[in-house]
């Protein structure tokens, strides 16, 4: 048992100037010890168990003799209890690093998902819009919330605003909270069921999106409007319309245009490869080119240090609305996406080409999981047939229908 030592004064204490260890009395063990530079320091010596201890209690005097000698008492305590207030020192400073790393508030967490994430986005415009959504209606109400605390409630207020007037925006918004929720309870930063899950959970406090949302189709032509459109579409000049004329021939998407490059292109062969990043279902899309399409690409300037097929008068891309300004010009009350309606229309009712051709054609996803790991082919070859009659069909005036009158009809 460690020796009780006559207890000193606060004033003695401060008196003490040599260097080495001085008994302070008060608690058994409790030394002053002074370095050679003169720093002070409380510790308190005791027999752990089978170990022998030296606890810093602090430096003196921004811990005074009775705060030491209060320490050292808790200490005394805890040995006598069989715990090693070193070791319980140790594992409470441990924790506290835990919890703090595991401390992340919901911004924090969707900044990590995304970046952990960064391959799994189609381009930067699909990362900036998952931002954006969250960052609009989400963050508002839970941004700064611990995500370990985030609860149903902080849901509901972010959707319950948004879920009837913009029903859409509204069901992207729980989506994201809810991936971003599994990340993070994967991640061990929040524990628990997900709040942000809509079967069995927020399907019992809102109406099913499809209950409330009015669907809007894009503005589109009818087949038969589409020979006539596209005489005026040609007489137009500029870029713009001739971007607009290949999206036509090729059924493709605006963006898939609007950012072609001559690199993408196969004169010789007839084909755009489109690479996954650019496609909206992140795979490469080969498009086979009718003559109608390669000719119109044979006509376009190239501009040297520019690879782009239509690019803006500045060198860039062309922007969303360049197209649609188009058919604003020539008072089409149509949208540019709704061209790739047209061209389905047209397959579905005027053709015999199969649903999957012209599907692939317009590169949507066909089959479930298990026919698309099966499937190997983009029947190109006989896409190139479809793409060529599309080509021709648009070529040709349509023949007003004939209608036959029945005998005995006024």
């Amino acid at each position: 048992m460690a020796r009780i030592a006559k207890e000193l004064g606060a004033l003695q204490v401060q008196r003490l100037m040599q260097p080495g260890w001085h008994a302070v009395g008060g608690v058994s063990g409790l030394y002053l010890k002074i370095a050679p530079t003169g720093a002070r320091t409380w510790v308190l010596r005791a027999t752990v168990g089978s170990k022998r201890r030296d606890m810093g209690l602090g430096g003196y005097p921004s811990v005074t003799l009775a705060g030491a000698r209060e320490k050292a008492r808790e200490a005394r305590l805890l040995i006598e209890k069989g715990t090693d207030p070193i070791l319980a020192k140790h594992q409470a400073r441990s924790a506290l690093i835990a919890e703090q790393a595991r401390a992340k508030t919901f911004e924090e967490a969707v900044t990590a998902f995304m970046d952990a994430k960064s391959d799994e986005w189609r381009n930067v415009k699909h990362r900036q819009q998952w931002a954006n959504t969250l960052a609009t209606y989400a963050s508002p109400y839970m941004g700064k919330v611990l995500v370990s605390d985030v609860a149903q409630a902080h849901v509901e207020q972010v959707l319950r605003p948004i879920w009837r007037e913009k029903t859409e925006t509204a069901t992207r918004v729980r989506q994201r909270i809810e991936k971003v929720l599994d990340f993070a309870r994967a991640s061990g930063w929040r524990t628990g069921e997900n709040p942000a899950s809509w079967r069995g959970r927020l399907s019992e406090l809102f109406p099913k999106p499809s209950k409330i949302k009015t669907v809007v189709h894009q503005r589109a032509l009818a087949p038969r409007e589409m020979h006539a459109f596209m005489l005026d579409l040609r007489k137009a000049s500029g870029t713009a319309a001739r971007a607009l004329e290949f999206a036509i021939l090729t059924a493709a998407r605006s963006g898939e245009v609007r950012g072609a490059t001559w690199a993408e292109i196969d004169l010789h062969g007839g084909f755009w490869t489109v690479p996954g990043e650019r496609m909206k279902a992140g795979r490469l899309h080969r498009v086979p080119l009718s003559a109608q399409a390669l000719r119109l690409l044979k006509a376009l300037p190239r501009i040297k240090g520019n690879d782009l097929l239509f690019p803006a008068p500045r060198g860039g891309q062309l922007s969303d609305m360049t197209l649609t300004a188009v058919l604003r010009r020539m008072e089409v009350d149509a949208v540019p996406h709704g061209m790739r309606a047209s061209f389905k229309t047209w397959a579905m009712d005027h053709t015999e080409f199969p649903r999957e051709l012209v599907e692939i054609a317009l590169s949507h996803t066909v089959g479930d999981a298990v026919e698309q790991a099966y499937s190997r082919s983009d029947m190109v070859e006989r896409r190139r047939v479809l793409m060529t009659a599309w080509a021709k069909f648009l070529a040709l005036p349509q023949k007003a229908a004939n209608v036959v009158r029945l005998r005995g009809a006024a």
